[in-house]
């Protein structure tokens, strides 16, 4: 599991430094593999802000870019993005500067026009595969500014590898707890606050199989902007993490499932045509996976279906056929507590895993579902918009905390402090 450290620092500050936090977390058995920047060393790249451009005039695919890069004089760069228009904000690498690779920019002439810098895309930064064009920065992105400090690139990466009984750690909020235990610190949580319901639809629920599902939680929001971009800070979180972007909606779902360890799925609502039925499958059922394979279903498996059609794989993987889109505007959110024993090794006999599936059969939290889903809504709202209607929580079987009895002389010799 990847997690990165300023985010980490966002739950709990602790005053030690990225080796000693990865030596303790070592020693306190959540074992460190590695530990890495989120980029590669790189030197002289300022935010830019492209003020002008002409075309080459002895090359039809090149251009030839007026620069602001904060130093108070305009730089000729000539460049031959596709997507280099005038008012982008760009990282600019100075004359002299740096980049991964061994590169070092000098000044050239480039068919005989003069070029003093270079607009750089991601990849050439080494932040991505992205070479399509410039990397392009937020219209208020500060002029000047080292894009390493602006990027916050600097941000160490921790590798960790969690043992199969550490479940409760398979999210930064549950590192961070360990970490705050640890130092005696406070931890800082996300609000999970309750939103403002505005509109009173539901979608009905029969879970049908206790054994599979134990809680099964669900809301509809309506009138969502799914094509709003993902803020920048939420993309770069869910990079470090080793989660590609997607779309909004994705990424806000993945999002919470790295940051509280609760595994969600969005649908489109104008794609279910009815109520739904958590079940375990029927011989000869199949389904299309958001991965775009097909799989024969068996009794073994849980699927969440509707009108008789299966639309999910129980807390494995949704299906094609209900996934949003962009142009997707009404959404169902669930989330769900998934018994261990019933999602353990059926990613895996279809020969795939994923993250969800990897946190469910181990173990995840039944008891805080709603507010993990006031939390993924919030983030809905904010970044997307839309109506939420009222959380549906329908409980058909959790696990029992049954209250240990014991001596309180005993409880001291076994902690090791003292208990009132």
């Amino acid at each position: 599991m990847l997690i990165s450290e300023s985010w980490l620092r966002s739950f709990v500050n602790t005053t030690l430094d990225a080796d000693a936090l990865a030596h303790q977390l070592t020693m306190a058995g959540l074992e460190v593999e590695d530990v890495f920047t989120a980029a590669p060393a790189f030197t002289g790249v300022v935010v830019g802000h492209i003020v002008e451009v002409a075309p080459h005039p002895d090359a039809d695919r090149l251009r030839v870019c007026k620069v602001d890069d904060g130093s108070g004089e305009l730089l000729q760069i000539v460049c031959g993005a596709p997507n280099a228009a005038q008012g982008l904000r760009i990282p600019v690498a100075r004359i002299g500067a740096e980049l991964p690779g061994g590169m070092t920019i000098a000044a050239v002439k480039m068919r005989g026009v003069s070029s003093a810098g270079m607009l750089c895309s991601a990849r050439e930064l080494g932040l991505s595969t992205d070479h399509e064009g410039l990397m392009e920065l937020p219209a208020n992105a500060p002029v000047g500014t080292d894009i390493r400090e602006y990027l916050d690139l600097d941000d160490t990466v921790f590798e960790l590898k969690m043992t199969p009984n550490r479940a409760d750690c398979l999210s930064v909020l549950g590192v961070a707890r360990e970490v705050a235990a640890l130092n005696e610190l406070p931890l800082n949580v996300p609000s999970c606050a309750p939103v403002a319901v505005s509109i009173n639809d539901h979608v009905a629920v029969d879970v049908q199989a206790p054994d599979l599902c134990g809680r099964f939680v669900g809301r509809v929001i309506k009138g969502v902007n799914a094509r709003a971009e993902t803020p920048d800070w939420m993309k770069r979180r869910l990079e470090r993490s080793g989660q590609r972007p997607v779309s909004a909606l994705v990424d806000i779902s993945n999002y919470v499932m790295l940051e509280m360890g609760r595994p969600s799925h969005v649908f489109d609502l104008a794609k279910l045509q009815g109520g739904l039925e958590v079940r375990w499958a029927k011989g000869g059922e199949k389904l299309e996976l958001l991965s775009g394979k097909v799989i024969d279903l068996n009794e073994k498996v849980g699927v969440i279906a509707c009108n008789g059609k299966i639309e999910s794989l129980a807390g494995i993987m949704g299906g094609e056929d209900t996934a949003v889109t962009l142009d997707t505007t009404d959404v169902f959110l669930e989330s769900a507590f998934w018994w261990p024993e019933a999602i353990m090794g059926r990613a895996r006999e279809y020969k795939f895993s994923s993250d969800a599936s990897h946190r469910f059969e181990r173990g995840v939290d039944f008891d805080h579902i709603t507010e993990h889903v006031e939390r993924i809504t919030a983030l809905i709202l904010e970044i997307c918009g839309g109506q939420a209607g009222p959380v549906d929580d329908i409980q058909r079987k959790l696990p029992t905390r049954a209250p240990v009895s014991m001596r309180l002389a005993r409880c001291h010799k076994v902690l090791g402090v003292p208990v009132s």
